[in-house]
């Protein structure tokens, strides 16, 4: 038997006993590789616990926001006005069934959808804009400044956004970035 025959033999022997390796079916006694991680999951998922935890978040931004601008008591009309006005929307599950609905629908009713719920995110977005222009007339230069300090780091602080392009592979010095 020459050399190149006992290689392709010996590599199906190998590929035949990986593959049933695989197809055997776990043993009865065995546990799951993480036990209770389905139920944390679901638990995580829960559409009210996350609406509670993203308005936890939201009134704690508002309050570090209030304290770092230091309002003055002619202020806080406009700044009820702003924080009511960024109230984030609430949570609208869509259900197991949201999916199928949409795919029962044509394409010109999908896209007919989709611009209604793009009008309606964009309309949120005009009164937030709307609210947070207002609020910014009311405050003083100083105010301002703090405000806009805050306001250009986004979600995430300072720094977030480079740390996160430079694990992408696409950060300054990476080459020309994606086509």
């Amino acid at each position: 038997m020459n050399l190149h025959r006992k290689h392709l033999l010996l590599a199906s022997l190998l590929a035949a006993t990986g593959t049933l390796a695989l197809a055997q079916a776990p043993a009865a006694g065995d546990a799951p590789a993480r036990p209770g991680w389905s139920e944390r999951r679901a638990e995580r998922m829960d559409p009210a616990r996350m609406q509670q935890r993203m308005a936890e978040r939201h009134a704690q931004r508002m309050d570090k926001l209030k304290a770092e601008l230091k309002l003055n008591p002619t202020q806080e009309g406009a700044w009820t006005q702003f924080s009511t006005a960024m109230q984030p929307p609430a949570f609208e599950p869509r259900g197991p069934g949201a999916r199928a609905d949409f795919a029962k629908l044509s394409t010109p009713e999908r896209i007919d959808l989709m611009q209604k719920r793009a009008d309606e995110r964009h309309a949120r977005m005009k009164q937030r804009g709307d609210a947070t222009k207002a609020f910014y007339a009311q405050l003083t230069p100083e105010q301002q400044q703090s405000f806009d300090r805050l306001a250009a780091r986004g979600r995430h602080g300072a720094g977030w956004h480079a740390g996160h392009r430079e694990h992408r592979g696409w950060g300054p010095g990476m080459g020309p970035g994606p086509r």
